[in-house]
Order: C-alpha cells, then structure tokens, then sequence
C-alpha cells in the first residue's frame, strides 16, 4: 500500500465527511500530526487504526487498496466508475477487479460475495470470513493465510504458491483443478471438499482434515505429507515422491491409485480395499499392506 496514495484516500474521505485533520485524529484518539503525515505521504497507518479509519469515514476497506490509473483518488460516497458505467447495460458491464495484494487483511468478513475477480499475493488474511463466496481463478502468490474461514466457497481453478495456508476452514469448498505449489497447507479442514483434479506440488500437507473429501484424480507430487487420514474413495489418485509420516488410510477405497515411492513402509491401512494394480504399487514401495483387501 503505497503512502502518497493512501494518504490521497484518507483526505478525499476526510473532505467529504467535512471533517479537519484535528477532528479525525479525535476520534482516532492520536495526534492531528499523525494524519497530516498521512495524507502528506510520509507514513501510512497501521491494519488497525485502517479498520478504524474506514469505520469513522464511512468506507470499506477496499477504498484503501483500490487502485487504477484512471481513478487514483474516488469519491468514497459515489465512485466514479459507477457514474462512468450507469448508463451501460448490465449484461455489459466490465466485472470489477481490485487488486488487494500486499496489505493485511485481519477480521474482515467478504462472506457471499460474489463475482469478486480479487488479487490477494502478498498478503496477510487473518481470521478472515469467505464463507459461501466466489473466488474462482483467484491467485493467492506469497500468502499468509491464519484461522480463515472459505466454507462453502468456490475455489475452483485457483492457484497457490509459495503461501503458508494454516488452520483454515476450507469445509465444503469446491476446489476443482486448483493447484497448490512450493506451500504449506497445516491444520486444515477440507472436509466435504471437492478436490477433483487438484494437484499438491512440492509442498508441506500437514495435519489436515480430509474426512468425507471428494478425491477424483488429485496428485499429490513431491510434496511432505504427515499426519493426515484419508478415508473413503480414492480414485485415479497420484502419489508421487512424497514423504510420510504419520499417514493412515481407514476405510478407504483405493482404486487406479498410483503410487510411486520406496518410502511407503511407513503408512498405515485400516480396513481398506484396493484394485489389484494399486494393490501391487503398494507392495513394490514396501508398504505394510495387511490391512487391504484385494478386489478381484
């Protein structure tokens, strides 16, 4: 978040509120100082007092990370693309695209929103709520995601990489043919969710929560797996060079599930079944596989 553009914000939302640096900083409880060195672009103000400011100016959070050439500084009461587009059928209208890369996200609720076509690399989301929104394509590059919440969300087509994705509800997501590259993925749950052809890609799966999960061709390569339950079906499933540890599959099905490792001593099966050609790709990478029934 640039300084001379925030600073811009915060005095066009001041302005239109009629209000003085004094009054602001008031309410702010900090010094009138401290906003003139804002809005002169010497400093920028840290998530919290944001999340003040937006609530005493009267705008979302987004106002302070919007960005494009031709609207560098928007009235908060009326945009001026929504002016630009008013008279512009619906069917018409360019979806929006903000891009809220590089900033701290913390508490905020984007619950059912739609269509949002957002940008979030580098960032920071923290305790953060996208329950039941949609995120499809959307790229998360160099992310920190802490105790956030996607239930219900569509995930589907979206990119990871180089995030570290912890303790993050990910229940019931649709999450086909999304990719999660060189990230660590730890105290999840994605329970419910539908990982059709989702590929896991030199990374860390850790302590993550698959029960009831839909697991239809996801790939899982080069990548850390430990203390992770698999159960029910596992179909044309790769496992590739991957490490495991702690790693049980319970009431499984395994069919055309290919695995490829001579590090499989150390998973357990519990009253699984597989095919016969999963069944001797197991047994080749020296996994203990009395606890498999072979279907004929």
């Amino acid at each position: 978040m640039e300084t001379n553009f925030t600073g811009t914000r915060i005095a066009t939302a001041r302005k239109a509120k009629n209000m003085s640096q004094a009054q602001l900083a008031q309410q702010l409880f900090i010094s009138p100082q401290a906003v003139g060195k804002w809005e002169r672009g010497e400093s920028i103000p840290d998530i919290v007092t944001v999340v003040k400011l937006a609530d005493v100016l009267g705008v979302d959070l987004n106002y302070f990370s919007e960005r494009t050439s031709s609207n560098p500084a928007p009235d908060p009461v009326e945009l001026p693309v929504e002016r630009a587009v008013a008279d512009t059928p619906l069917k018409e209208r360019p979806k929006p695209t903000r891009d809220m890369s590089r900033f701290k996200w913390a508490d905020a609720d984007f619950s059912g929103l739609k269509d949002l076509h957002e940008k979030f690399s580098g960032s920071l989301l923290k305790n953060c709520k996208f329950i039941d929104s949609d995120l499809a394509g959307v790229l998360l590059e160099n992310n920190h995601v802490e105790g956030c919440d996607f239930r219900g969300a569509n995930l589907n087509y979206s990119r990871f990489r180089g995030s570290h994705i912890a303790n993050t509800r990910l229940n019931d997501c649709g999450l086909m043919e999304a990719e999660f590259t060189e990230s660590v993925l730890k105290g999840c749950d994605m329970s419910g969710a539908d990982l059709t052809d989702v590929v896991v890609r030199s990374s860390s799966f850790q302590k993550n929560t698959l029960t009831n999960a839909a697991l239809l061709r996801t790939t899982f390569r080069d990548t850390d797996l430990s203390d992770v339950l698999f159960e029910g079906a596992l179909e044309d499933c790769t496992f590739e060079n991957c490490g495991f540890s702690r790693v049980t599959f319970q009431n499984a099905t395994l069919h055309n599930t290919f695995f490829k490792s001579q590090r499989l001593k150390h998973i357990r099966f519990v009253d699984c079944t597989a095919d016969r050609l999963t069944y001797e790709f197991l047994k080749n990478g020296k996994a203990n596989v009395s606890g498999i029934v072979v279907l004929e």
